[in-house]
């Protein structure tokens, strides 16, 4: 049986982790048949860097927005600053953006500002938004919903750990879930659970690398061959063969990410 195809939709090569080794990292993802991966800039003033990785990279494609815990640290970003960075040819995506009321919440009306500005420059790019979602479940599904109706959008819930309302409402607008190594944790049956409530067409994979190491990596630095991992979980959750799953999660990442194709 030939290697599943597989793609890493968000992953961090421009953090420190990786700098030692970063082209052994690229090369073992490449083997393990991870054919293409999103590298994520999470602050501005970091773009050249992460441009220039995938612009060395042929493989490697990136997205560039304000995490949304760096927003109060950070200037904020403009429409047309997104837009301009958007020409690139490798840059495919905007965000990550989001709301993360765990660790930031003081931040709130920042980061909501934060994240309509990326909504409308992922809706003037035709490039899909980014979303980070932690403990604001009921504040993300009213402001997606809102702006939709404003204009619509593409979007990937990255790394999704929400719960089944904010799930429903994204699946709603057409939007996919990214399952991430969390989706492959023992404890995390709950959110298997909703992921089988997903169609398999809206189902995305992810390392959120270095974070978040799928079994048998877990407690270690993640890096995108780790993708293979969580998608054989989420073979098992959907109930099809790899190779399946593999197939279908990349045409979905080629239909969301349509610039990273080429």
């Amino acid at each position: 049986m030939t290697q599943p195809i597989l793609v890493d939709s968000h992953c961090h090569l421009d953090f420190p982790d990786f700098d030692d080794e970063r082209a052994a990292v690229v090369q073992r993802a490449l083997d393990a048949g991870i054919t293409r991966m999103v590298t994520i800039c999470t602050r501005l003033r970091n773009e050249p860097k992460v441009r220039a990785i995938s612009e060395e990279f042929a493989p490697v494609f990136y997205a560039c927005g304000t995490h949304p815990m760096s927003v109060a640290q950070e200037p904020m970003a403009t429409v047309d600053e997104l837009i301009k960075i958007a020409q690139h040819p490798k840059m495919v995506g905007i965000g990550e953006t989001g709301l993360d009321y765990h660790y930031t919440s003081e931040s709130a009306e920042l980061q909501k500002t934060s994240l309509r500005l990326h909504i409308a420059a992922a809706r003037e790019t035709k490039l899909p938004l980014i979303i980070h979602a932690r403990a604001a479940d009921d504040d993300m599904a009213q402001i997606l919903t809102d702006e939709f109706k404003n204009g619509p959008y593409t979007c990937v819930m990255h790394c999704f750990s929400s719960g089944a309302a904010l799930a429903k409402a994204a699946l709603d607008l057409d939007f996919y879930l990214s399952m991430s190594g969390i989706a492959a944790f023992p404890k995390s049956q709950a959110l298997r659970d909703i992921f089988a409530t997903a169609p398999l067409d809206r189902v995305l994979v992810e390392t959120d690398s270095p974070y978040l190491a799928p079994p048998p990596h877990r407690g270690k630095r993640n890096e995108p061959a780790y993708t293979a991992h969580t998608a054989a979980k989420g073979a098992e959750v959907f109930g099809v063969t790899m190779q399946e799953f593999a197939a279908a999660t990349t045409a979905n990442f080629d239909r969301l990410f349509w610039k990273a194709t080429g």
